[in-house]
């Protein structure tokens, strides 16, 4: 390819560390899509004759067919598959080949199968997060009313149910939803026609080419356009962000799913067992999720450490933009399958969370709003009261709820019977009632709006 310019070939090093085909075929389908666009373009501007630009689209059509039943030959002399494909079209064609790459360069060739890429990436994240949104809502509406204990720093805090809890994930794929729309939308420009860095000569029509490929408009500037990778860790940060709430997710079901919680049981098809103890069932579904969110964060740290420093425009670094994108793609869609089954095919033990939810004196906030309620009670001196009754049930051995009239009147004569109708946990996410909280009919009207926004009603 560029042995015009130099007396001797590549060592089998040079060969090794240039070539990228070995992962670069995976952008086949982008590379081919490209040329095509290219060519009809280059066509319709009269930079080449309708017949050939009949006959090179004709061939790389075929080469599609090829690739698609048979897979992407690796060639490492062709170095990647910009050079592959060409030089598969050059046997089928042959030396009309070499005018499909007029007015371009690989540079912006490959910004362009790049983004194409990572653009499908950010799609199929927010298609596999919006199944796993559906999952947590389906679960969430059959437990609006599932009292769990709530936590904060993994102390029982208050109770609520468990929908609400799942609904919090709900709010947090929603979230990243956006983070993948928004890279999307950054990502909009179509790179070719940039050439090699400062355009090019040739009367190029670009729009067309990038309505061509799906793309809003071209990119602005042909420096920034084939030294950008903006749009890959755009995807890679949002990837990052979204891996993390799955490994929350992973976490809390790992939790749940060990003995001293005994909240849920994880499907089978999810679960494992051990070599030399029979009774285990081990989450390591859940662990390998919580795993890969170590590794997806790692790709977006590789990726901006290679960027940090390059002057523009191109240079040979950029060829490792796409491992560590690829491979944080490929994890991102196990995790997310593998959660959306957990959520979808797991078994609540609502009756074990209800029990452990009666612990800790968990209605306690529910006692210090009644006397704020009920007597008038600052709410600094009902929490006082409340700490001096949550100390006498502790010296007595019983839940708050439990505790005798006479005992709460003992520590303020202000407290009447009336007390008791606010102190089962039952009576606590019931009074949860304001917007966002965890109250049952709060927890239905969530559901239902989560369900309309994904189209589920």
């Amino acid at each position: 390819m560029w042995g015009g310019r130099f007396a001797e070939g590549p060592s089998a090093i040079m060969r090794e560390i240039n070539a990228s085909i070995p992962f670069d075929k995976a952008l086949w389908r982008e590379d081919i899509a490209g040329s095509r666009a290219h060519v009809a373009m280059l066509a319709a501007q009269d930079i080449v004759s309708a017949a050939d630009a009949e006959t090179i689209d004709a061939g790389l059509a075929a080469i599609a067919e090829e690739y698609a039943r048979d897979g992407v030959p690796e060639d490492w002399s062709l170095e990647d598959i910009h050079m592959t494909v060409e030089a598969r079209l050059t046997e089928l064609i042959g030396p009309v080949a070499g005018r499909l790459h007029t007015a371009r360069s690989r540079n912006d060739q490959v910004a362009t199968d790049f983004r194409l890429w990572v653009r499908h990436a950010c799609e199929e994240s927010d298609a596999a997060l919006a199944r796993l949104q559906a999952a947590l809502v389906t679960r969430a509406g059959e437990h609006s009313a599932s009292i769990m204990p709530g936590f904060t720093h993994l102390q029982i805090a208050q109770p609520v149910t468990l929908g609400h809890h799942l609904l919090a994930y709900y709010e947090m794929f929603e979230r990243d939803r956006s983070r993948f729309a928004d890279a999307r939308a950054r990502m909009d420009q179509c790179p070719l026609g940039s050439a090699a860095l400062a355009g090019t000569g040739f009367v190029l029509d670009r729009d067309a080419t990038a309505a061509a490929l799906g793309f809003a408009q071209p990119t602005r500037n042909s420096l920034d356009a084939v030294s950008d990778r903006d749009f890959a860790l755009d995807y890679l940060m949002a990837a990052s962000q979204c891996a993390l709430h799955l490994s929350r997710l992973a976490e809390e079901m790992i939790l749940w799913a060990s003995q001293p919680f005994g909240f849920i049981k994880l499907p089978d098809s999810l679960s494992t067992g051990s070599s030399i103890m029979p009774q285990k069932r081990n989450p390591d579904a859940a662990e390998l999720v919580r795993g890969h969110a170590g590794r997806i964060v790692g790709c977006v740290t590789a990726l901006m450490v290679t960027m940090k420093g390059l002057p523009l425009a191109y240079s040979k670094d950029m060829q490792d933009d796409k491992p560590p994108v690829f491979e944080a793609a490929g994890l991102l869609e196990l995790s997310l399958a593998a959660m959306t089954g957990m959520v979808a095919d797991s078994a609540f033990n609502t009756a074990r969370m209800r029990q452990l939810a009666e612990q800790g004196h968990a209605t306690a906030t529910d006692l210090a709003d009644w006397l704020v309620r009920a007597a008038d009670i600052p709410f600094r001196e009902a929490h006082h009261i409340t700490g001096a009754a949550v100390k006498r049930a502790d010296e007595r051995g019983v839940a708050l709820d439990q505790l005798a009239l006479a005992d709460l009147q003992a520590i303020d004569a202000r407290i009447d019977e009336r007390v008791f109708g606010a102190l089962s946990v039952e009576a606590s996410v019931a009074a949860r009632t304001s917007y966002g909280g965890t109250a049952p009919e709060r927890v239905c009207e969530q559901v239902k709006a989560a369900r309309e926004r994904l189209g589920l009603e």
